[in-house]
């Protein structure tokens, strides 16, 4: 059964449901990646790991020591602290905590290889953004942008695919400027060809589109291949769960929408009821 909406699904950019869509995403791209790609090209799936570390309080939870304590220069010989006159020392509350490390967090996305005369070479990198990639702080996010410059100084082409409405922006072309060219968009594309190396070709997509078909680069010399944004993403909701589970209409959506887009999805579902 598809999905009520002609493109990206706003109930799936919960974060109960995204992380199984962001997988699906990447099996069926590489399915239909298999498909067009000619050979000696080839495309596999690889994966970003990293460790989270929280902290807990370790009980008791605080230790407050004795208060009201004063101290002199009498005290200097005998492991007080020296001051000039008698001063009132503030106590301090003392928290133990251990540090708790969590089950590595893996975050998987797509490349396009050649394999040709023995040598294989690395030609694109394909990423769906997570939550993690687009927040502040987060050590997936550090990650990401890290792999991000690494790419860009690179002979690979990166492929930056954005379907979540909120966070921070994260893909490799200026926010503001990709908005100046291209006008407001909800989700994105961003695609840098290294042989391009000043250009960022940008795919804007408004909620009430369809996903968009994307010229996929090769090698200097090869024809690009497509890439239909749409096909994947009807494949992974087709195979997932979200259409016995997720109450359309009923659920709030995260992030929240504007009114506008609000007014359109209500009328949207009320059609289809």
């Amino acid at each position: 059964m598809p999905s009520p909406f002609p493109g990206m699904d706003p109930y799936l950019e919960s974060p109960d449901w995204f992380p199984a869509l962001h997988d699906g995403l990447i099996v069926f791209m590489i399915g239909q990646l298999m498909r067009w790609l000619p050979e000696p090209y080839y495309a596999r799936p690889r994966q970003r790991v990293w460790l989270e570390y929280t902290q807990r309080p370790i009980e008791p939870d605080a230790d407050v020591l004795h208060s009201g304590s004063k101290t002199s220069r009498r005290e200097r010989g005998n492991g007080g602290v020296a001051v000039a006159e008698d001063v009132e020392l503030a106590e301090p509350v003392t928290v133990s905590v251990e540090t708790i490390e969590h089950d590595p967090y893996e975050e998987p996305f797509v490349e396009i290889h050649r394999r040709q005369g023995g040598e294989d070479r690395l030609v694109s990198v394909i990423e769906v953004l997570s939550p993690a990639n687009k927040t502040r702080g987060n050590t997936g996010r550090e990650k990401y942008l890290e792999k991000q410059r690494e790419v860009l100084t690179s002979q690979v082409h990166l492929i930056e695919i954005d379907l979540l409405r909120a966070g921070t922006h994260a893909t490799a072309v200026s926010r503001e400027l990709a908005i100046k060219k291209a006008g407001h968009f909800d989700y994105h594309i961003c695609v840098h060809r290294f042989d391009r190396p000043r250009d960022f070709f940008v795919y804007p997509i408004q909620l009430e589109q369809r996903l968009p078909g994307i010229a996929m680069p090769l090698l200097p010399g090869d024809p690009d291949v497509p890439l239909s944004l749409q096909s994947v993403f009807d494949r992974a909701y087709d195979e997932g769960p979200y259409y016995r589970v997720v109450r359309y209409g009923e659920t709030p959506i995260i992030p929240p929408l504007r009114a506008k887009q609000l007014k359109w999805v209500k009328a949207l579902l009320q059609s289809l009821a």
